[in-house]
């Protein structure tokens, strides 16, 4: 009778933690979301809708990662959009001189790496701040990228003919006919969805994370423990800015070029996404899940924006008000756990 009424109150508990858990709860609004507008939308359940929203996910969620370990670590990346139009660029120009796609990729994604770099040591050594030096490097990359394309778009259509594979990466498919799944999945997704499993399993359970979460809630208190916590911001903005750099490769291929609004407003996308997904401003505090299904919430609200037919005026205000919401709603969950504290 005890064992019963133990293994009732641990599967409570474990019950009780899930609900609580902020995951939880944003995957509750996705799934209410999705069954409203599939009842409101004859088009939102279509499949050609919904890989419209998984390819978009894929290239901003690479992002949302990176930016999740740099607000976890107490910082904040406003260059992300402008780091991968630069990635994008340089691997476009290589290409289309003659260079191996893999290569000009390769290249590519070490040069945003280098930027993260040069930012954390900025940031490290010469103690700026996060914002201002992202900030600066925002407008610095976005220039750079300008200078390189001359202000043109550049197109590697014709290129991306003798290169399938690389065609492939942003554009291909797999499974649909002949096999058990009934449609096609982009390529890009799968790729997405394998960095979210690795970098999840990597934040929950790797000893290095809980170093970067220890720097992101108390960096004074981690260098008295022996931390270098130089080296823990140095390494997590080279990671978020190689991140970037790998999602503006796959934007690439998937475009067949560089539009000149390519990463534009991406930052503050990341940032809503990872913040409604319970990553703090003031650091510490986050998890992929949560700032992926916080990406989806703001897709779906995207989508719907778009299946209703509302005017793109009303985009940017939407996109911000969810932004401020989850701002505030952070804060008031601080305060709170503040008080049960004192």
């Amino acid at each position: 009778m005890v064992d019963k009424l133990e293994l009732q109150n641990k599967s409570n508990s474990i019950l009780s933690r899930i609900i609580g858990m902020r995951e939880f709860n944003l995957f509750v609004i996705i799934i209410v979301a999705s069954v409203v507008m599939a009842f409101t939308s004859e088009y939102f359940f279509r499949w050609t809708n919904l890989r419209v929203l998984l390819s978009s996910m894929s290239t901003d969620g690479i992002v949302v990662i990176g930016m999740t370990l740099i607000l976890i670590v107490g910082g904040i990346d406003l260059s992300v959009g402008s780091v991968m139009v630069f990635s994008m660029t340089v691997c476009a120009l290589l290409f289309k001189a003659g260079m191996n796609p893999w290569i000009a990729a390769l290249i590519a994604v070490l040069l945003s790496a280098g930027v993260g770099y040069v930012m954390g040591m900025l940031v490290t050594k010469l103690k700026l701040t996060h914002f201002i030096v992202t900030l600066a490097f925002m407008g610095i990359m976005r220039g750079l990228m300008l200078i390189l394309s001359t202000g043109t778009p550049v197109s590697i259509v014709a290129k991306l003919e003798s290169a399938p594979i690389f065609k492939a990466l942003g554009q291909g498919q797999l499974f649909g006919k002949g096999t058990a799944f009934p449609s096609q999945l982009p390529i890009q997704a799968l790729i997405f969805l394998a960095i979210t499993i690795i970098a999840d399993y990597m934040v929950r359970n790797s000893s290095a994370m809980r170093v970067v979460f220890y720097t992101g809630s108390n960096p004074k208190a981690a260098e008295y423990s022996g931390i270098n916590t130089q080296w823990t911001i140095l390494t997590v903005g080279i990671v978020c800015s190689s991140l970037a750099g790998i999602a503006g490769v796959i934007y690439l291929s998937k475009f067949s070029g560089v539009p000149m609004s390519a990463g534009s407003g991406l930052e503050m996308t990341a940032i809503s996404a990872a913040v409604i997904g319970g990553a703090s401003l003031n650091g510490g505090r986050g998890t992929i899940l949560g700032s992926i299904l916080g990406l989806a919430v703001m897709q779906l609200a995207t989508n719907a924006l778009s299946l209703y037919s509302v005017s793109t005026f009303w985009y940017d205000f939407i996109r911000f008000s969810i932004l401020l919401g989850a701002v505030i709603l952070d804060q008031i969950q601080i305060v709170i756990s503040e008080k049960r504290a004192s």
